[in-house]
């Protein structure tokens, strides 16, 4: 006999006691319900029948809660044991407010749930219902917008090009976009390789997950570990109480997109690796491993095998990334794109109201075509850009043109070698960079950091570019 001499209640004799409670329960709420460990319904008041418009209580004895009460989250307070003490239970078009309480046996082990209607009329909480269907409403917008944020914009088609180089790379990529591998794409600064990262993604069989880009150059040397593999609470001094998920985590079923993958720093490649190949994240201050399902397409603008050759970035990392490799050439090696490139910009210029579009005459066309465009397509729009903003007709002639292309707001003119002179190529890209990096340094008044923004590259790639450069210059 149990401590007390109390003997243990049988079965039946629990059962009776509960519909005692039940019965009382009943005269003093709107409805009342109970459950067994199954969460199938067996007891139901007639009140509670009512509201729900069933005919005959034994109709629904033994089916499970969810068949007759679709948002009902009694099945919830059975596997858990805890109580849900009050809450709004939607039932077709009414609300009614609900209470839950599992039920135990004397060895404290969940026999059911009861469940009670306190109101079946709530106009008088119409304030609070009002404010919690507001914020509910914002909830959601605020997912639909965070999902927008966390998807690809462009696809494939937004690419655009003629040119047999670019319609071949528009072709591997749609065979690339079918595998699961990781994606390196190289190519110069601003020829589109983030834009074909977007595409590559909502190609693939993951186009319903995430993408996340990251810009590696953007990120400080001391935040990249807690960026991608997260931060657990209380990890250190000042740390969020909450779990902070990493762009790994955040990419789970989707895309990673690791832009300037060039400057990795080498203290973070060997996580990297470790992600790579084993699937397997551990935050920053965890020692619990986490699972993630991650396709990583990179990007760069430098030459990572020179890298490898010179120390500054592991091999292994390397092959890794490289699995399927992408490479968009130069505007100045397809110069046959030119035209429906800068048609599709100047078809997204603004213009006044009234007014017709913008188009390019012949001149302004074959100035475009003649130089040598170092910042390939984000150069051709900037320039577009300034001759529509400056130009005195829709006509974009090239005059118009000349105003604004090449370094300074002055007048232009593409470099002509005299005759008989050879027609270096590589020579005058690299006059027209250099007198580029002088411009962003004049207008930047010497700080590299603001003068690397300008020309839409790293900060470590200018320091590249200018200790590259002659002494003097």
């Amino acid at each position: 006999m149990p401590e007390g001499g109390r003997a243990p209640l049988s079965r039946e004799e629990a059962s009776a006691r509960l519909r005692e409670a039940l019965t009382l329960f009943s005269d003093i709420s709107e409805g009342t319900m109970s459950v067994d460990r199954q969460s199938r319904i067996d007891w139901i008041s007639e009140k509670y029948c009512r509201l729900l418009g069933i005919d005959d209580p034994d109709s629904v004895l033994g089916r499970p809660v969810e068949e007759v009460i679709p948002e009902s989250r009694m099945r919830q307070v059975v596997e858990t044991g805890r109580p849900i003490l009050l809450d709004l239970l939607p039932f077709g078009e009414q609300h009614f407010v609900v209470c839950r309480v599992p039920v135990k046996n004397d060895q404290g082990e969940v026999d059911g749930a009861m469940g009670f209607v306190f109101y079946d009329r709530v106009d008088y909480l119409k304030p609070i219902l009002d404010r919690f269907q507001g914020l509910q409403l914002s909830l959601e917008a605020a997912r639909a917008e965070l999902a927008q944020a966390r998807g690809a914009r462009y696809s494939l088609s937004s690419f655009i090009g003629v040119s047999r180089a670019i319609l071949d790379l528009k072709n591997k990529a749609r065979r690339f976009a079918l595998r699961d591998g990781a994606v390196l794409i190289q190519g110069e600064t601003g020829v589109g390789k983030e834009l074909l990262a977007h595409a590559l993604h909502l190609a693939s069989a993951r186009a319903s997950g995430p993408f996340i880009a990251v810009n590696m150059a953007a990120v400080p040397e001391t935040l990249l570990e807690s960026e991608f593999f997260g931060v657990a609470p209380g990890a250190f001094t000042g740390a969020a109480r909450r779990a902070r998920p990493g762009k790994f985590e955040l990419a789970d079923g989707g895309t990673l997109f690791l832009d300037e993958i060039g400057d990795m720093p080498a203290t973070i490649q060997a996580k990297f690796l470790r992600v790579l190949q084993e699937g397997e994240i551990e935050a920053l201050g965890s020692n619990t491993v986490k699972r993630v399902n991650v396709r990583i397409v990179a990007a760069t603008s430098q030459n990572l095998e020179a890298k490898v050759d010179q120390g500054q970035f592991r091999a292994d990392l390397y092959y890794r990334l490289a699995v399927l490799p992408l490479f968009v050439p130069p505007l100045r090696e397809r110069t046959e794109d030119i035209a429906v490139i800068a048609e599709r910009i100047l078809d997204e210029i603004p213009k006044d109201p009234g007014a017709g579009g913008w188009y390019l005459t012949d001149s302004g066309l074959d100035l475009l075509h003649g130089w040598p465009w170092p910042g390939n397509v984000r150069e051709l729009r900037n320039v577009l850009e300034r001759a529509t903003a400056l130009a005195e007709s829709e006509a974009l002639d090239a005059a118009a043109i000349r105003r604004v292309i090449g370094p300074g707001d002055q007048a232009a003119e593409v470099p002509t070698p005299a005759d008989g002179a050879p027609l270096l190529l590589a020579d005058a890209v690299a006059r027209a960079e250099l007198e580029t990096i002088r411009l962003a340094l004049l207008r930047a008044g010497g700080d590299k950091s603001r003068a690397a923004r300008l020309l839409g590259i790293s900060r470590s790639q200018l320091y590249a570019k200018l200790k590259a450069l002659p002494d003097g210059d």
